[in-house]
């Protein structure tokens, strides 16, 4: 199987979606890239599938131009966005390769309504000179960002030798045992092999700051979300409620203030669904946010870390690193077993994913074994499990952004369960969860695969650009 990294399932990028976005925008990248010296006056953008019937609601349109135009969406200031589609739309005109060509979004992205039989979210790049085919590439985007390129295998460039290979649960249980180490510490010599340790410690550390400001960027602004909803952003005002009128001028100011506050079980409840809240709505407002394992269900590990991070005795960035380590590789496990994309397996493959990982992470670092934290893992899945995807209008809001905080506080009593119980008496195990929930998937009818098609989105029809 593929070997995987947590800097894989953990990225840093721009929301809505990270297989209608931050995978079309990676493409886009890819694509610009390997036109470098090569003559063209002419570039065309066909979408299928998924990717056609909610690409307007996940900027799937917007993602790829700013790829093609060479913009990383780890790094691109988000404020400067609308003012670049703007500029492209006003001039008819893509800057690729420090060239200017030619291009009309209206005419040249093309939205086509059935899905193509190698994945339900294709897409096909093409680049002409005067009328001939220059290049021709066609991309899949299988959720969490991950992109294939048709012909090339997956990951093809990360052969990697690692200590401990870990495909299943089993694997995690076996090595635990035999070296009678945590399963934090077995990823963290796995860790090892794909870079420094520097480099760990940094990434962890950009992570978990990623994810603070995300935050808190959400609890100070309110407003309505973009897209046609008329959506209302809630975290703000949850958060003033919350902190009484206690002042703050950044970011670590205001979680000191949480951390020192006098809480209640109530304010503790409200405040792991502020955290969810925030990321989703910076999200659904194309923020920057960190994909875990997508953007979608962005909030709930965050949403859970926050919480450990101010409720409970911990011991900083160590902790978080262990809670990371841990959560991103039950991601990776979801990702290798089953699916980690909406458009394949529904949203059981994005907000349980998330849930079981979050689930994980504060299981290992509130002292549960390593059979505890699968269990616990296995128990926040298995209560997602047939979870649809129905986002209504193609947007990433209704329901997704309160399913986030769902997921987190589903994360949080399986965790509770598993710390309380003995994995001997389970009936259940984590590599059972993951194969039934792939079973699930394949089963699914495919309207509630991220269409707009079924569920809300059909219950709840509203006039939209793209619905």
């Amino acid at each position: 199987m593929e070997r995987l990294s947590v800097f894989d399932i953990f990225k840093i990028g721009v929301g809505p979606s990270s297989s209608h976005t931050l995978g079309p925008w990676k493409a886009g990248l890819a694509f610009s890239e390997n036109l470098k010296g090569k003559a063209f006056d002419g570039i065309e953008v066909h979408l299928y599938g998924s990717l056609s019937k909610t690409g307007i609601g996940h900027a799937t349109d917007i993602a790829v131009q700013l790829g093609l135009e060479g913009f990383n969406p780890e790094t691109i200031s988000t404020e400067n966005i609308s003012t670049i589609i703007q500029r492209i739309k006003n001039e008819k005109s893509l800057s690729i390769n420090q060239s200017n060509i030619r291009f009309d979004p209206k005419s040249q992205i093309v939205f086509h309504q059935h899905a193509l039989p190698q994945h339900p979210n294709t897409m096909i790049l093409k680049a002409f000179q005067k009328g001939q085919s220059v290049l021709e590439e066609t991309y899949f985007s299988l959720g969490g960002g991950f992109i294939l390129k048709e012909g090339e295998e997956e990951n093809r460039d990360k052969v990697v030798d690692l200590p401990f290979p870990i495909d299943k649960g089993l694997d995690l249980v076996k090595y635990t045992n035999a070296t009678e180490q945590s399963i934090a510490e077995i990823v963290w010599q796995n860790e090892l092999c794909f870079r420094s340790a520097e480099d760990i410690h940094n990434g962890i550390q950009l992570i978990f700051d990623t994810m603070l400001e995300c935050v808190f960027k959400g609890v100070t602004t309110d407003g309505i979300l973009p897209g046609g909803l008329e959506v209302k952003r809630r975290a703000k005002k949850m958060n003033d409620d919350l902190m009484e009128g206690k002042s703050f001028s950044n970011a670590k100011e205001w979680l000191n203030q949480i951390k020192n506050s006098t809480i209640d079980f109530n304010k503790i409840n409200k405040w792991i669904s502020c955290f969810a809240l925030a990321v989703n709505e910076e999200n659904a407002a194309m923020g920057r946010i960190v994909t875990s394992p997508t953007n979608g269900a962005a909030g709930v590990v965050p949403a859970v870390l926050f919480y450990y991070y101010c409720f409970c005795e911990n011991n900083g960035i160590e902790d978080i690193k262990r809670f990371l380590f841990t959560s991103g590789e039950v991601g990776c496990l979801f990702k290798k077993g089953a699916t980690i994309s909406a458009a394949v397996g529904g949203c059981q493959a994005e907000i349980g994913v998330s849930s079981a990982m979050a689930a994980a992470g504060l299981t290992e670092v509130l002292g549960g074994s390593p059979r505890q934290v699968l269990m616990a893992g296995e128990i926040a899945m298995e209560h997602h499990l047939g979870l649809t995807c129905d986002p209504v209008g193609g947007l990433v809001q209704i329901p997704c952004i309160e399913r986030n905080t769902m997921g987190a506080m589903k994360a949080i009593t399986a965790s509770n369960l598993a710390l309380s119980g003995d994995p001997a008496d389970a009936k259940v195990n984590f590599d059972v969860v993951v194969k039934t929930m792939w079973d699930t998937a394949q089963e699914m009818n495919g309207k509630y695969k991220e269409t707009s098609e079924g569920g809300l989105a059909f219950n709840l029809p509203v006039i939209m650009p793209n619905c």
